[in-house]
């Protein structure tokens, strides 16, 4: 095997530049996350290809090799096994090789980035990357796929000099699998091979009755829970990428889909309820059996109890005991049983902390190697100690849990997201947190994971990154990375979105929910939210049909580029597709709802009037017939209803689909019968020159345009 020459090093005196670790800086090249030490050096061109060498040959090493030339040929570079062109070499720091590159270039492998740092440095001829363990040489290889670019002149690697290693021990995803979305194998392995490409090392799937348990099988749905033999095909997929599974089992609240069955009812706080009873001697055998198959499963440091939002208990059958003892004495001694029972198995817990940190005296009493992983979902400019303090002044871990805002929305609130992981990750590493799990939620079962890609990847920058990390630079970077877009027109695309929800914030309305798509706006919920959205529709509108119109045009320069200039990830923006048509039609509904209630209230009044007879039927017409007003919502909701299956199908299972699907063939539903009432009318009209009251249409007497609501152009 040939030996280095070290051909780059003439370059690190003469064409050196060095950045800070932040900010969004012109010179710097786009990298999520980006690195703590980064030094630009010349281009190299990819022309004659790319060879990639693993000197100590060790089997983890060579899969990296494997998955960097895997993802260069996508990139059109040529993989080569010698010969002219690049080599890279996949290094370990206490390798000859590697002390040689090392001392030449004067740089050092710090004991602080042994566990998952590394070192890469590029060259005319070779580049370098070394690390101390197998995920350090992993890492190091993900960025450098990040540093090849596509241009005129052909493949080019960007040159650099680097130093980087993480600031937090793990950084996670928290996804909901338990409230409708519940992913495929194939799409969970897709997951994971993006997490691990932008350094995130934990995959924490969120259980309450969506796991199948060969101890307790009633409440996992066949369909509708995954299996054990998908869970460890997932877990031995994510081990090769470095990424560790850490399940959570809701063991304390949350178990409704458990409690409703009649064999668990005596176990609930209250009948049906959500919360098990503490008392019932059932209760800690239940959480017992399945631990023992969760460790049989996962075979991780870490277990997560979940045990939040209790807010039942003390309602029901703990309630003597909570009026004696008081409610914080009462969980906190539950969890502590929990963990006495589940010591055999030599695992640390995780507990979410929103419920003990309210009784801080407690505190203390919980067992010291549990790890609290407090959780708050906002932005907060005087900081995130009121959740941290109550823990690390008991000298307990803890993990930081900020959220990317996706719950309930027509479209993520990344505006909310991006402040909340900012400030919280920041605090967090302050307070020596050694862990964030970015969480996911579906509370109303329709979120899509492939809508949520911004705030995660923002959240394994601000993880890996020491301090507070810039947004500036990820958003500029993210369309590049993620989508492989050169135009920025991804990026564009983002921001219309965020425009849009920062509109709906400044009227008052927060951002895009899911309740507003289906409110009927007729309906006196409808004409509170109509009051505030209308006088900013057509603002919100044009924001959200920006965002389409981007997506568009990166589609058709993308189309012009080579094959190696493809947008990437198209799954992903065919969700941002739908969230932006979801966010118009939503808006588009108000719009066209005031347009018809105040159209037919006009013809209504003014019937006996000749001028206003004299068009009715026009008028009507225009209202419920072709093209008519009805006839566009029931159209909306139907093109929304195959879009939105269409994306659920990319990443889901069918399971739960039809639960929203229902919604969307209800509301269309709506709008016909509504459409059939007017065109009624208007026979009614052609009949005796009489048209039905408002009401008896459904309009309700007074119009939210009344308060000052924007037209439809």
């Amino acid at each position: 095997m040939r030996k280095s020459t070290l051909s780059f090093l003439p370059f690190l005196f003469c064409l050196s530049i060095a950045f800070p670790a932040s900010g969004a800086d012109t010179g710097r090249p786009a990298l999520i996350p980006q690195p703590r030490e980064l030094t630009v050096r010349a281009n190299v061109s990819l022309k004659n290809g790319v060879s990639i060498v693993v000197p100590g040959r060790n089997a983890e090493d060579q899969f990296a090799a494997q998955d960097l030339s895997a993802a260069l040929k996508e990139d059109g570079v040529r993989v080569r096994d010698g010969g002219a062109g690049l080599r890279v070499y996949l290094l370990r720091d206490d390798s000859a090789q590697a002390k040689r590159v090392l001392r030449q270039e004067r740089l050092t492998f710090d004991p602080a980035m042994q566990p998952e740092g590394y070192v890469l440095v590029t060259g005319s001829r070779e580049a370098y990357i070394i690390g101390h363990t197998a995920g350090g040489v992993f890492y190091g290889a993900q960025t450098l796929k990040q540093l090849v670019t596509a241009g005129g002149e052909g493949e080019m690697l960007q040159g650099a000099a680097i130093r980087d290693w993480p600031a937090m021990k793990w950084r996670g995803v928290h996804d909901d699998l338990s409230r409708g979305p519940l992913p495929t194998l194939d799409f969970q392995k897709k997951q994971i091979r993006t997490f691990a490409a932008y350094k995130l090392n934990m995959y924490s799937p969120y259980f309450e009755n969506t796991l199948q348990y060969n101890s307790n099988p009633l409440p996992s749905l066949p369909g509708g829970s995954m299996s054990q033999a998908d869970a460890k095909a997932l877990v031995e997929y994510a081990k090769q990428y470095h990424v560790t599974v850490v399940p959570e089992q809701e063991a304390f609240g949350h178990l409704h889909k458990v409690l409703i069955w009649q064999k668990y009812a005596p176990l609930a706080e209250i009948p049906n309820g959500a919360v098990l009873a503490p008392g019932q001697p059932g209760s800690i055998p239940l959480i017992t059996q399945w631990f023992d198959e969760l460790a049989g499963i996962f075979p991780g440091p870490y277990l997560h109890i979940g045990a939040d939002e209790t807010f039942e208990l003390g309602q029901g059958q703990t309630q003597a005991a909570v009026q004696q003892q008081g409610l914080g004495a009462v969980y906190i001694d539950f969890l502590t049983r929990i963990h006495q029972a589940l010591a055999p198995l030599h695992r640390q817990l995780l507990f979410w902390g929103d419920m003990a940190m309210n009784s801080p005296d407690l505190v203390p009493r919980l067992p010291h190697d549990m790890i609290a992983v407090p959780w708050h979902y906002d932005p907060e400019p005087q900081g995130f100690a009121k959740w941290l303090d109550p823990y690390t002044h008991a000298g307990m871990q803890t993990w930081v849990a900020p959220g990317v805002n996706n719950w309930s929305r027509v479209w993520p609130d990344f505006n909310m997201a991006l402040g909340n992981i900012q400030g919280f990750v920041a605090d967090g590493q302050k307070a020596g947190s050694t862990g964030m799990l970015n969480t996911i939620w579906n509370d109303d079962g329709e979120g899509l994971f492939l809508q949520d890609w911004y705030a995660v990847l923002f959240g394994a920058d601000a993880a890996w990154h020491p301090g507070t990390t810039d947004p500036a630079q990820f958003e500029q970077s993210y369309g590049r990375l993620f989508h492989n877009d050169t135009t920025g027109d991804i990026d564009q695309a983002q921001q219309a979105l965020m425009a849009a929800q920062q509109v709906l914030a400044g009227a008052g309305l927060e951002d895009a929910r899911d309740a507003w798509f289906w409110v009927d706006p007729w309906s006196p919920e409808g004409q509170q939210v109509a009051a505030k959205l209308m006088p900013v529709a057509a603002q919100v509108r044009l924001d959200a049909e920006q965002a389409l119109t981007m997506l568009v045009r990166a589609r058709i320069a993308a189309a012009q580029l080579p094959a190696a200039g493809a947008l990437r990830e198209t799954d992903a923006l065919e969700a941002v597709d739908l969230g932006a048509r979801r966010m118009d039609f939503l808006v588009l509904k108000f719009q066209l709802a005031d347009q018809i209630a105040d159209a037919y209230r006009r013809l209504y009044d003014g019937q006996k009037n000749p001028e206003v007879g004299g068009h009715a039927s026009r008028d009507l017409w225009n209202l419920a017939g072709v093209n008519g007003l009805c006839e566009d919502m029931r159209d909306g909701y139907h093109y929304l209803r195959t879009e939105y299956s269409d994306v659920w199908l990319m990443e889901n299972r069918p399971y739960w689909l039809n639960n929203v699907t229902d919604r969307y063939d209800a509301a269309a539903r709506m709008w016909v019968e509504r459409g059939n009432k007017l065109a009624a009318a208007r026979e009614q009209w052609h009949e005796h020159h009489t048209l039905p009251t408002p009401e008896e249409i459904g309009i309700p007497p007074v119009s939210s345009s009344a308060t000052g609501a924007a037209g439809v152009q």
